[in-house]
This record gives structure tokens, sequence and C-alpha cells, in this order.
């Protein structure tokens, strides 16, 4: 999937899509500034602010801070936008981080591959570690959580699961 193109929402600009990017040195051609930054900054506090409002926050004209954002998301630098839903609210009452240790010979590839089709996987990272991966899992209840982690030591490369239960959140985010 890499470099494809998921629409999210429909904006009427490039800011309704999300980029597959992949990791590796900055994909930028242009050193980011402070604009730039304070711009990032800003779209992370509300991805749905309006180029005008941007503008008013840095001081540029809107059409200036809509050719910025757009040299930002080409370069990879921003790389989509998101709505954020609290999980509670949609029936997702029990939220786990996994840890997936591998079995000794391993394809990275089909464990990886396997972990994106399991809808209750939110969040994935490869880490270092006992550990290669850990997730971030939300589900509606202790048996599903059971029953994916049950799905999770089923897939051909996966040795055995660490889960620890979440009792609550404090914040998410960079914010909270």
């Amino acid at each position: 999937m890499n470099g494809s193109v998921r629409p999210m929402y429909a904006r009427g600009d490039t800011r309704g899509t999300e980029r597959d990017t992949a990791p590796g040195p900055s994909r930028t051609e242009r050193p980011i500034d402070a604009v730039d930054r304070q711009l990032i900054d800003l779209l992370r506090d509300n991805g749905r602010a309006s180029y005008a409002e941007l503008a008013r926050q840095v001081g540029l004209s809107a059409p200036s801070v809509h050719e910025r954002v757009g040299k930002l998301e080409a370069a990879g630098v921003i790389t989509g936008y998101r709505a954020v839903v609290d999980p509670v609210a949609v029936g997702l009452d029990v939220t786990a981080l996994v840890g997936v240790i591998e079995s000794d010979s391993v394809d990275d590839t089909g464990v990886e591959a396997a972990l994106r089709e399991l809808t209750e996987v939110e969040d994935c990272w490869r880490v270092a570690g006992s550990e290669a991966y850990v997730l971030k899992v939300r589900v509606t209840d202790i048996p599903a959580l059971e029953a994916t982690i049950s799905a999770l030591n089923r897939i051909r490369g996966v040795a055995r699961t660490r889960t620890t239960v979440v009792l609550s959140t404090k914040w998410e985010g960079r914010h909270g």
C-alpha cells in the first residue's frame, strides 16, 4: 500500500486524503521553517481549521497558507486528517495494549499483513525488546478481547502475546 492515497472525507482539496508513507529520511525538499512548524502545530490541534483561520494565526494570506500546507502534504510531512472519536461512544469500552512475540523463524511481512486484517487493532508499532510489535486494541468487552487475543495467537509467526488492559485513559494524542 506504500504510496497509495485513500479518501478520508470530501473537502474539495488534498486535505481530504491520507497518504501511506514509507519510513526513512525526510521527504521534504526544503527545510521546514518556523511558519511551517506553526502551521503543523495548529493543524495537529485542529485539522479542520480553515486556511483563513490558519492565515490569521501565522500572519500570512490564506493563499500563502494554502500553498504551504499543500507543499507539506506533497512532501509527506502532513500525511492525513482524521476525526477523533470517543471509543466508548461507539461501543468500544475495552482498550488493551498487546505485545506480540514472534516465533524464531518468521516472515514479518506475513505477520504485519495478518495484523492489518484485524479490525480490532487500532495502532501497531514495531518495537525493540522481547516483543516485536505493540498493538493498541479496542473492543466492545472482555469476551471480545479474549477472541482478539486468540486470533492474534493463531497468526503464523506469532509465538505468544502479552496483554495489558487499560483501566482508564488520562489522555491520548499529543495534547490530550
